[in-house]
């Protein structure tokens, strides 16, 4: 294996925080085994010696030698955040929804159903496309609001 690009050194502080977190034993098992990898870096283990020891990759073993160099040992720790998925609707076309869902309902209804909703919204031009399930959804979640003006069923 080629040299050890990150030198993990920790302070006692650190050390007893990384036993603190193996004693514990409630919190999860990524984390636990990050300390460990940890613990054995910062005792001069080589790489193969943590990955037969603790069953892990080489590259787990390298990019948490890394994070605890350039971040922290509470950065080495945790995951990053991810950025998740972008929600469909912005928060104005939400009142849109909503907005519409309180007016009457078209002529020849006498309640607006999910899927009046969803064809209402594309024709009026709030999304290009809306499914009766994110109407669903969307009134789920603000239901509250639309339940106390009484005029929304299905």
């Amino acid at each position: 294996m080629p040299a050890i690009k990150y030198r993990v050194t920790l302070t006692d502080d650190e050390v007893e925080m990384l036993e603190a977190i193996l004693c514990k034993g409630k919190c999860a098992a990524r984390k636990q085994t990050r300390a460990r990898i940890l613990l054995k870096a910062a005792a001069g283990c080589k790489d193969t010696a943590i990955m037969e020891a603790l069953a892990v990759s080489a590259t787990m073993i390298h990019h948490t030698r890394q994070r605890c160099v350039e971040e922290g040992v509470e950065a080495a720790l945790s995951d990053r955040p991810r950025p998740g998925k972008a929600p469909k609707l912005t928060d104005k076309q939400c009142a849109h929804v909503i907005a519409t869902a309180c007016t009457p309902p078209p002529a020849g209804h006498d309640h607006w159903t999910l899927r009046l909703l969803a064809d209402k919204v594309v024709q009026l031009g709030y999304a290009d496309s809306f499914s009766h399930e994110t109407v669903r959804r969307l009134l789920k979640k603000h239901l509250k609001t639309v339940a106390g003006a009484g005029v929304v069923y299905s």
